[in-house]
């Protein structure tokens, strides 16, 4: 059964989805100053899933919504991170000024993730 991609904005999510059943997501916002950008904070897979690629696909799926909206990524979330950095190609580096935009937002409101 493939897994799909569910992007629900307003809850700050975006959801792996197999069978009708969450089974990882990434917890993101959107940053409230221009440039906007799309800020991965946490990415999670669902116990009894992991090692079936689905972190990376939830990233590289994140990335491409970015991408679709021409916006940049900041991934504050190791895991995306670290898939980025692997994957130059797919995740551009966001600006020094957007990252530091997104860590204030997320210090300034600790309930985005």
């Amino acid at each position: 059964m493939a897994v799909e991609l569910r992007d629900e904005r307003k809850a700050g999510r975006l959801l792996a989805v197999e069978g009708g059943e969450p089974v990882g997501s990434i917890a993101y916002f959107v940053l409230a100053a221009e440039p906007h950008a799309l800020v991965a904070v946490h990415t999670v897979v669902e116990p009894g899933n992991e090692g079936r690629g689905i972190a990376g696909d939830l990233v590289k799926g994140f990335y491409g919504i970015a991408a679709a909206e021409g916006v940049p990524v900041v991934p504050l979330c190791p895991y995306a991170a670290a898939w980025a950095a692997k994957h130059p190609d797919q995740a551009p580096v966001a600006p020094l000024d957007l990252v530091e935009a997104a860590k204030a937002e997320l210090d300034a409101d600790p309930s985005r993730w």
